[in-house]
């Protein structure tokens, strides 16, 4: 993996190595010793975007130590939502993720951003900010964005709440920054020279809209990838949110794309 992300950050422009992983990063038993090994020969920032629910586990707080940037995950402010939303391992609770990102935050000595996911009639209530807003004090991030389901997500019945919910939002939780624009900017292929490969790994991790699609389709110079990817059943198009995405057909859970609900609204 390290000779991975050498090869890719060598002589290239970057903010950041973020480290998300194909699922969640903090279960990398070397996470501290990638984040140093990136550090010390791409002279480079680093970032780890995580779900925040084990950082109640001393080794894994330990292990992002070293990182510039940790931004995890606040959906909830009490157990009922938490569940709703993040669907944690039984053996998890709302108090334990919530000791952890505190006890992360007195420890850690790096910027802490936390990112709040809101989805409508579900935790985008007033009681409900208020009980994130009391997490959020009780974690003191020097960040917190505000983010809303823009890609297709788990389940077909989520959907953003309204502008005037994320309005009040902002007002009760604090200095909360949103984001609820669909993302810019291009993937990087210089690696990559295969766009169905492409298409896939980076599907399977980042909801790719048609355009973006075609783009690496372009970029690649392998004109027709799509409409076969399509045609063999590698890919499936489904509309969200006003915009068309190609999802690889084992990202799709369930039948969440096709038009039948695989649980009901919490």
């Amino acid at each position: 993996m390290l000779n991975e992300i050498l090869a890719r950050g060598k002589d290239s422009r970057f903010d950041y190595v973020t480290f998300v992983g194909d699922g969640e990063p903090t279960l990398c038993k070397d996470l501290d010793w990638l984040i140093k090994q990136t550090k010390k020969h791409l002279r480079a920032r680093t970032a780890i975007i995580t779900n925040g629910s084990l950082l109640f586990h001393e080794d894994v707080r330990s292990n992002l130590k070293h990182a510039d940037v940790v931004m995890p995950t606040l959906d909830a402010g009490n157990e009922k939502t938490f569940r709703a939303i993040n669907r944690p391992h039984r053996g998890i609770t709302f108090e334990m993720m919530l000791q952890g990102l505190t006890d992360f935050r007195h420890e850690y000595s790096g910027q802490m951003w936390l990112e709040v996911m809101l989805v409508k009639d579900v935790n985008d209530s007033e009681k409900e900010l208020l009980s994130i807003k009391s997490a959020v004090d009780a974690i003191e991030p020097d960040r917190v964005y505000i983010v809303t389901p823009i890609r297709p997500p788990a389940e077909s019945w989520v959907e953003p709440p309204v502008p005037e919910t994320i309005l009040m939002a902002q007002e009760l939780i604090g200095k909360a920054i949103p984001i609820v624009s669909l993302e810019s900017g291009q993937f990087g292929l210089r690696d990559s020279g295969d766009a169905r490969q492409a298409i896939m790994e980076i599907g399977s991790r980042h909801p790719l809209r048609q355009d973006q699609a075609a783009e690496i389709e372009d970029a690649l110079g392998v004109s027709g990838t799509i409409d076969r990817m399509l045609r063999d059943g590698e890919l499936i198009r489904t509309e969200y949110g006003g915009a068309i995405y190609m999802l690889p057909v084992h990202f799709v859970r369930g039948q969440s794309y096709h038009g039948k609900e695989r649980r009901q609204r919490p």
